[in-house]
């Protein structure tokens, strides 16, 4: 469904993990190569299916509803997981919360499918849609001054980003997107924001249509996040093509254990 670039990215927390717990849904990976701040990793798929066990560093993780959750030695040891005959999501959740260990809310990830991409690397940028770059600085600063704060927070669109895209109504810039390599992986991470009075006319749908395309042809594959709660952002997503691969959290900054 995904191509092997991103589901060797989101297997990684598994990889060279000691399997603690494993049934047809859960598994739960001791691996003592995480870093700090992804000390507990969870990840909840909702592919269209697959098959063989989602530990197995060889396989797909598009199965539906597949939580796979990774944590370190010192976590692990906290959790009490280990040997344990029955072990449910909730379970391991509310051990995590008895432990003292808090995640952040969670993100919907989104990717293209290899069909998805094939049809958007055939087509052409929409008018009115291009490349931003640093003559574009003028525009870009008017975008931002007329753009909600918060929004602007949320969406983390910056013109000095890996590669930035905009659409504009005349001489004026409406929407932008940036991107940028994730986490020193082939995923490029994207934003996109539309202003307030230009939203409802597909701006930002085709800026991150036009930026996932530049992406491809760069070899990286775009990824698109949002918080669960953002309705608004989950639909751009659908109808720019994406599908949700599922649900990722780690271990909140705030978290103390």
């Amino acid at each position: 469904m995904f191509s092997q670039t991103i589901t060797d990215f989101w297997r990684a927390p598994l990889v060279g993990g000691d399997v603690l717990y494993r049934d047809a849904v859960l598994t739960v990976v001791s691996n003592p190569g995480l870093a700090e701040d992804r000390r507990v990793t969870v990840l909840t798929t909702r592919g269209a299916g697959s098959s063989g066990s989602p530990a197995d560093p060889a396989a797909p993780i598009d199965g539906p509803g597949v939580v796979l959750v990774a944590v370190t030695p010192q976590v692990a040891a906290l959790l009490e997981v280990a040997g344990r005959r029955a072990v449910t999501e909730a379970s391991v959740r509310r051990a995590l919360q008895d432990a003292g260990i808090t995640l952040h809310e969670a993100d919907c990830v989104f990717h293209l499918t290899a069909r998805a991409e094939a049809e958007l690397r055939a087509e052409a940028d929409a008018p009115g849609v291009r490349r931003l770059t640093t003559q574009d600085a003028a525009a870009f600063t008017a975008f931002e001054e007329s753009a909600p704060e918060q929004d602007l927070d949320d969406a983390y669109v910056e013109l000095d980003h890996w590669a930035v895209f905009g659409a504009f109504e005349g001489e004026r810039l409406v929407a932008a997107a940036s991107t940028y390599p994730w986490g020193g992986s082939r995923l490029a991470d994207t934003g996109v924001l539309t202003l307030p009075d230009a939203r409802g006319r597909g701006h930002a749908r085709r800026i991150v249509r036009a930026i996932s395309r530049y992406a491809l042809s760069q070899g990286y594959e775009p990824q698109y996040r949002c918080q669960v709660d953002n309705t608004a952002s989950r639909a751009l997503a659908v109808r720019a093509g994406f599908t949700q691969l599922g649900t990722w959290e780690v271990v909140s900054p705030g978290s103390t254990v």
